[in-house]
């Protein structure tokens, strides 16, 4: 077994049963349209107490956003499953109390087809041979309080593909996150192209209003997080447009993924009123990101 903290990865390989190591030290094919073009959709899942949470939410979204995108359909429980409880062995990420990893997923539409298998412009080959990785790396989840920017420049879009699944293509969030790094903060919100605020650079916004929590729709080109799903279906969270002075007059905001709940406490330089306690937020977070982990009752 591999010390606790080494990163595991794991790769396909078409002409046998894969190859374990590093992530260094496996290699894609230069002409894997997922290097190329960002061709190719991914899930981040959290790994904890020797399992890999919501793995049957996220593999749904997985099958949901590949075949959007009109992608090869990604393998199912039966193949992902064994290879999770394999890395959590050889790597020791997520197996002992107070253990957490972060588990991606990841197919891309691959290469092969006529001409060289997607080297030459975006045409999508006649026939793809889809590549499938997985990597865990030690992580711990996240309830820091987190101060945020609005992007000058990056919006999601209500209308894209691309927006309704999680897919290689984060340069806009990435971009994102360099402004409010050079801005002093943690994190950048997204606008919507169909107006108000949509989301932080990898996580969905919560609003609290009146005692209630409030997220922005997805036609406002919000990604269908799994933990934004597990609220809504609690009835924990409703859908409802969020306009930027609605952040400066909320009760709180936070920031959720798979991997924690951060609340905001600035917007700029601007405190949010109810967050100002600081280091307590943390703990209401979590308590609200946990209880989405578990199987609803009844």
């Amino acid at each position: 077994m591999s010390s606790p903290a080494a990163t595991i990865a794991w790769l396909a390989d078409p002409s046998g049963p894969g190859c374990w190591g590093p992530p260094e030290d496996l290699a894609l094919p230069i002409s894997d349209r997922g290097l190329l073009l960002a061709d190719g959709v991914f899930e981040t899942l959290l790994v904890e107490g020797g399992r890999a949470w919501l793995l049957e939410e996220h593999l749904d979204r997985w099958q949901r956003s590949a075949a959007l995108l009109a992608l090869p359909p990604p393998p199912g429980v039966a193949i992902v499953q064994p290879l999770i409880t394999e890395a959590i062995q050889r790597s020791g990420i997520g197996s002992g109390r107070g253990s957490s990893g972060a588990l991606r997923l990841n197919w891309s539409r691959g290469s092969g087809g006529a001409g060289g298998g997607g080297s030459r412009g975006i045409a999508i080959p006649s026939a793809c041979t889809p590549s499938f990785w997985l990597q865990l790396s030690a992580i711990e989840p996240c309830f820091e309080p987190v101060r945020v920017i609005v992007s000058p420049t990056e919006e999601r879009s209500a209308t894209s593909l691309l927006s309704r699944c999680k897919s290689f293509a984060y340069g806009p969030s990435i971009q994102a996150r360099r402004q409010a790094r050079e801005a002093g903060a943690d994190d950048a919100l997204l606008r919507s192209t169909a107006g108000g605020l949509c989301c932080g650079t990898t996580a969905n916004l919560l609003l609290r209003r009146n005692g209630s929590w409030i997220t922005p729709p997805l036609s406002h080109g919000c990604l269908p997080g799994v933990m934004r799903q597990q609220a809504l279906d609690r009835g924990l969270l409703v859908e409802q447009p969020i306009q930027e002075q609605d952040l400066t007059r909320c009760e709180a905001a936070w920031l959720i993924n798979s991997l924690g709940c951060r609340p905001i406490s600035h917007l700029d330089a601007t405190p949010l009123a109810g967050e100002v306690a600081g280091s307590s937020l943390g703990g209401e977070a979590e308590t609200f990101w946990r209880q989405l982990l578990l199987p609803r009752r009844g």
